[in-house]
């Protein structure tokens, strides 16, 4: 997929905490997602890769539901739904 993940939609919230912990609340397009192991891990490790960054808390939820409507402008003219 041409598109990142923020642009998809699949990040509800990003909280930095003052010891520079961070918490991502974060969606999959399906609760049957294929890569439901792999894309929160990498979402971690990309994440703890940033200078100063402490510890990194990644949380998948499903409410609300994804939808198309959450992608950006920006991946919908990518992926051709615009």
């Amino acid at each position: 997929i041409p598109v990142d993940i923020f642009e998809l939609g699949l990040i509800y919230d990003i909280k930095i905490f003052p010891i520079n912990n961070v918490y991502i609340l974060m969606t999959l397009t399906s609760p049957n997602c294929p890569s439901a192991e792999e894309i929160p891990n990498e979402v971690r490790m990309k994440t703890k890769l940033i200078a100063g960054v402490n510890d990194v808390e990644v949380e998948i939820t499903f409410d609300p539901p994804y939808t198309q409507d959450m992608m950006s402008e920006v991946a919908k003219l990518e992926l051709g739904f615009l």
